[in-house]
This record gives C-alpha cells, structure tokens and sequence, in this order.
C-alpha cells in the first residue's frame, strides 16, 4: 500500500486509485428515440469492454443523476436496468454530477471495501426547459421566487468579470472560439469548429458564450493498485481529491474569485507540481477566466483540448466528462500530469478538483 499523501491535515489517499476506463455518448441537442436506459447501456458496455469485466465483477456501482431533469423521483432507479442488479450488486446514487459519485466510489476504495468500481451518469435536458430547472438550487425562500435563470446568474458574474477589469466581451468570445475549435478532433461533442457568437442571451453573454443543450452519458471504471496496473497499460492515478462549496447566496460571494475551488486544488495537490492538462467545467465562457485564476493556469496548460462544457454539456455527466477526457489523454500518453475540475450550482458554488497522473517512462 502506497504512504499515504498529506496537504496540512488532509490525508490525500491511502490506497493507489486509477481511471482505468472511460467511455462516453455522443452528446446531441435531442435524444426523443432514447430512454435514459437506452441511452446509458451502450455507454456500460463500452467502458466494461476496454477493461475486460463483467458487471458481476465490479466491486461497487455508483451513479448520478437528477430526478427533476427526469421529472419523477427515484428516476436513476430504471438505469439500474441497464446496469444489471441481479444477483444483487453494492450500489449508490448521488443527486449531483458523476463527479461526486466518482468521489464517493473513490472513498469507498479507499475504506477496502472494494478494489474496483464502475461510476457513470447521465441527463437528459431535452425535454424540458434546463434553465428553469437550474432554479430549483437557489435559496428556496428569497431567490427562487424570483426564477432567476441559470444564464442570468451567469451573466451577473460576467459583468462582475468584467467591470472588475479582469476579461472583456472579446476575450471571452475567444475562449468560447477556441474550446469549440479544439472540439473538432472530439468526436463526441455536440458543438465544434466555426460557431457563431450570435446574439445577447443576457447581456454581456452571448450564444457563444453559453453551453449547448443536450442529452448524454458517461462512464468510468475505477480500480486500486495492481488491478489497475492488470486492467490498464497506462492507469491515470488519482494522486489528490477534494471539493469544497461556496456560500449558498450570492450575495455573500465574490463572483470574479473561487476561494472553494482554490482550496479544494490545494487539498488536492495541484500546485505541488507542473501541470500541463487542465479539463475544466466551465459551462460559461466567464467561468473559465475565474477557474483559471483560482487553478493558477498560465498558457503553458493545455485548457480543455477536448472542447470542455461549451461543446458539450449534458447535465450530471459533464464534470464526470472532465475527469475521464484528463484521464483518456493519460491513457494515451499525451499527459502525463492533469487537473479535472467539476461544478455544480449557480455561478460555481460548488467545485471538486482532481489530480490525475500517469507513471513516467
């Protein structure tokens, strides 16, 4: 068993735990012809497949997603269908992105209870309206009532951004130019290459500077030590996890900053090293510029080579993208130490941060 890591008093991890697998849907504006069974088993089957495993040999199953995207509850139920629950299998849900399930499947790891775990989710946004939706986490009492919708809470925090001096209308256009650029060798994403800026959606974000709408899955297989070594010639070692939230209202929060987001990258290790991938969940253009701050990224990193949330944003899924696109480029051998980021929440209140790397030749 490996020494266990420390950052002040955080025990970093105990036990060796790699992405060892990683297989995602193609992300698409409407998937009416789907279930959420339908549209999560071809996405089970390839992740088991790049592992050589059987579901009956997977020592726990972890998902997230959300019943109000579903609009019934115990909605993640049914994709156990897809799953396979008999004989009866070690299973959880948690009603946030696959991110926080991936982090429980790694703690679960880490008590020994399990050397092996498969973490997927999924959201379907298409059938109704995701905006609306998204208002469902704000302050039930004060803010709720007033719908303010995900993208006006956005473009609150990217006229902070920008009043503050920070970005600018043209620099947050390029960065939604050049995620959507670096799309185009993701095979997955709903949106690549040439996308056009458009009009306002709210004012200072424009089209380009939003997410897609879309349905998707994804899924990761996690494994401790030598199962990893056995199931994958290049494992993505997790060497640090944390996450941490902000304040639930807005009004007690610093939008341009993301102290949460800093502090869980400290417990996490990322600034004890180079980095030279950084995945990051950054569902608004605006969004990049502040977790690029809070991460410390200058333009020696690599920020979201596969096109991040602005090519692709299925809701429950894209920050568990983010760690299994910085984990695919380590099986890969075009990284060799990245940071994945996920978020939950308006205006990144909620934030994990991982550190993934890969053995040295």
């Amino acid at each position: 068993m490996a020494t266990p890591k420390t950052t002040g008093h955080t025990t970093r991890h105990a036990r060796e735990v790699a992405v060892v697998a990683f297989a995602q849907s193609d992300h698409r504006r409407r998937t009416d012809e789907l279930s959420e069974v339908e549209m999560v088993m071809p996405v089970l089957h390839q992740v088991l497949a790049q592992t050589g495993l059987k579901a009956g040999e997977i020592g726990f199953t972890c998902s997230g997603s959300s019943d109000y995207l579903a609009g019934r509850a115990f909605s993640f139920t049914m994709t156990l269908d897809g799953v396979g629950a008999w004989p009866p299998i070690s299973e959880s849900h948690v009603e946030m992105d696959g991110a926080w399930a991936l982090y429980e499947a790694w703690v679960k790891i880490q008590t020994g209870e399990a050397d092996t775990a498969l973490v997927y989710s999924y959201g379907k946004s298409s059938p109704g309206s995701v905006r609306d939706v998204l208002t469902r986490q704000l302050d039930p009492y004060y803010v709720a009532p007033l719908w303010p919708d995900s993208v006006a809470l956005a473009a609150l925090q990217a006229q902070a951004l920008i009043d503050s001096g920070e970005t600018d209308e043209a620099a947050l256009a390029a960065i939604g130019a050049r995620s959507r650029a670096s799309a185009s060798s993701n095979p997955y994403a709903q949106l690549s290459g040439a996308v056009a800026q458009g009009d306002y959606q709210v004012a200072p974000l424009r089209t380009g500077d939003c997410p897609p709408i879309g349905d998707g899955a994804a899924a990761v297989i996690l494994a401790a030590g030598d199962v990893a070594r056995r199931l994958c010639e290049r494992p993505a070692w997790i060497t640090g996890i944390d996450h941490r939230i902000e304040a639930h209202s807005l009004g007690l929060r610093d939008l341009t900053d993301s102290p949460s987001t800093r502090i869980a990258a400290e417990h996490a290790g990322v600034f004890e090293g180079p980095v030279d991938t950084a995945e990051l969940h950054a569902p608004f253009s605006s969004q990049e510029v502040v977790l690029r701050k809070a991460l410390g990224l200058d333009g020696s990193v690599s920020v979201n080579p596969s096109g991040g949330a602005l090519a692709a944003n299925p809701v429950m899924a894209a920050g568990l993208i983010r760690i299994g696109e910085a984990a695919a480029r380590i099986h890969r051998g075009e990284s060799d130490r990245a940071v994945a980021h996920a978020t939950s929440g308006p205006c990144l209140q909620q934030n994990l941060v991982a550190v993934l790397e890969g053995d040295r030749a």
